[in-house]
C-alpha cells in the first residue's frame, strides 16, 4: 500500500510541513527506516537519530522544526505512528461473527450479536457473552460468567465460574482469572483448605497480561478497577481491591486483601504484603517491598521501602563503608588494641 504524506496526516489529524506529496510505502522505527518509509520522533532526545535516519518523512511532536524532509506534527507521535502502521499494513482489529464448529457452547449460554468464538472454546452453563466479544482458540469460560461488550480473550485464557468482565476488557494468552485463592487453616496437624466461594469482577477497559493470575475472593469478589493495566506474569491474590487506572508491571506479587487507590504504579517485581492499603498515586520502584500501609502520593523504592532520597543516602553510606572499616582498623592498631588486624 502506498500513500502520500498528505493522506497520512489526514489519518492522524496532523499538520504537514514540507512536501505533502512524498509517497510513503511503509512505516518503521528510526533505526530501521529506509527511503520510502515514514518514522516517528517521540521527543527532542530523538532528533539526532531523525537527522541521521534514512526515512523519507516523520511523525513528530508539535515543536519539532523541519530539516528538509516532510514532517507531520501531532500531539502524540507514538500513538499516531501506531495508527499509521495499522492502516498501512492492514493490521487494524476487524471483528468477525462466527462460531467455530469445534467450539462447545452450553445451550443455556447467551451470546450477543457479532460474537466471534474460535476452535476448542468452551462457554459454560448460564454464561453471558456480550456483543462484539472475541474468544480466541482454546478459551474456557466457566459457568455463570458475564462478559461485557467488545471483550477479547486471547488463546487459552481461563475464566473460572461466576467471573464478571466489563466492556472492552482484554486478557492475553494463558491468563487465569478466578482460580481459588490460597487460603488454608491448620487443624489436627494438617493444612485444611478454606472454601473459596467468591468471584472476580473486572471493570471496563482493563487489560490483563499473559500468564497473569487473579484469584477469586474467599466469600466476596476480588475486584480490578476500571482502566487498570496489568502486565504479564502478575499475581493478584484473593480479596484484593485494585483501584482505577493502576499500572502493574511484570512479576508483581500482591498478597491477599490488599486495597490500592487510583493511579497507583507498581514497577517490576514489586511485592505487597497482605491486608495493606496503598494510597492514591503511589509510585513503587522496581523490586520494592511494601510491608505497611502507604499514604497517597508516596514514591518509594527498595526493601524495606523508603523514599528515593533515603535509598540514595543509604547507598552512599554503604559505598563509604570499606574506607570507614580501614580507618577503624588503623586507629585500633595505633592504640595498640589486641584484636587489631
Amino acid at each position: 500500500m502506498t500513500v502520500t504524506v498528505r493522506q497520512l496526516a489526514e489519518w492522524v489529524k496532523g499538520e504537514v510541513l514540507g512536501d505533502p506529496e512524498v509517497v510513503i510505502s511503509d512505516a518503521r522505527t528510526l533505526t530501521e527506516a529506509v527511503a520510502g518509509d515514514i518514522t516517528f520522533v517521540e521527543d527532542d532526545r530523538r532528533l539526532a537519530a531523525w537527522h541521521s535516519s534514512k526515512a523519507s518523512a516523520a511523525i513528530v511532536p508539535l515543536a519539532v522544526p523541519v530539516n528538509g524532509r516532510p514532517i507531520i506534527r501531532v500531539g502524540d507521535p507514538l500513538m499516531a505512528f501506531a495508527r499509521v502502521i495499522q492502516r498501512l499494513r492492514g493490521t487494524a482489529d476487524e471483528r468477525t461473527a462466527a462460531i467455530d464448529p469445534c467450539a462447545r457452547v452450553h445451550p443455556s449460554a447467551v451470546l450477543g450479536p457479532n460474537v466471534d468464538i474460535g476452535p476448542f472454546v468452551v462457554v459454560g452453563e448460564g454464561s453471558v457473552v456480550g456483543k462484539g466479544t472475541r474468544l480466541h482458540p482454546g478459551v474456557v469460560v466457566g459457568r455463570s460468567c458475564r462478559l461485557g461488550e467488545d471483550v477479547t480473550l486471547h488463546p487459552h485464557v481461563v475464566l473460572a465460574d461466576d467471573c464478571v468482565l466489563g466492556d472492552r476488557v482484554v486478557v492475553h494468552a494463558n491468563a487465569v482469572i478466578g482460580a481459588d485463592g490460597f487460603g488454608y487453616r491448620t487443624h489436627d496437624g494438617k493444612h485444611v483448605k478454606v472454601p473459596q466461594l467468591g468471584s472476580v469482577e473486572v471493570a471496563d477497559d482493563v487489560e490483563i497480561g499473559a500468564c497473569t493470575t487473579i484469584d477469586r475472593g474467599t466469600f466476596g469478589p476480588t475486584r480490578i478497577g476500571a482502566g487498570t493495566k496489568i502486565d504479564n506474569l502478575v499475581m493478584i491474590a484473593h480479596n484484593c481491591q485494585i483501584g482505577r487506572h493502576n499500572i502493574i508491571a511484570g512479576q508483581v506479587g500482591i498478597a491477599g486483601s490488599v486495597v490500592t487507590g487510583e493511579y497507583v504504579v507498581m514497577a517490576g517485581q514489586v511485592g505487597v504484603a497482605d491486608h495493606l492499603t496503598v494510597g492514591d498515586r503511589v509510585h513503587l520502584g522496581a523490586k520494592t517491598g511494601i510491608r505497611k500501609d502507604t499514604p497517597a502520593d508516596s514514591r518509594l523504592f527498595g526493601d524495606p521501602a523508603t523514599t528515593v532520597r533515603e535509598q540514595l543516602r543509604n547507598k552512599m553510606s554503604l559505598a563509604r563503608f570499606p574506607q570507614v572499616y580501614k580507618d577503624v582498623e588503623r586507629i585500633k592498631r595505633e592504640l595498640g588494641l589486641e584484636d587489631a588486624g
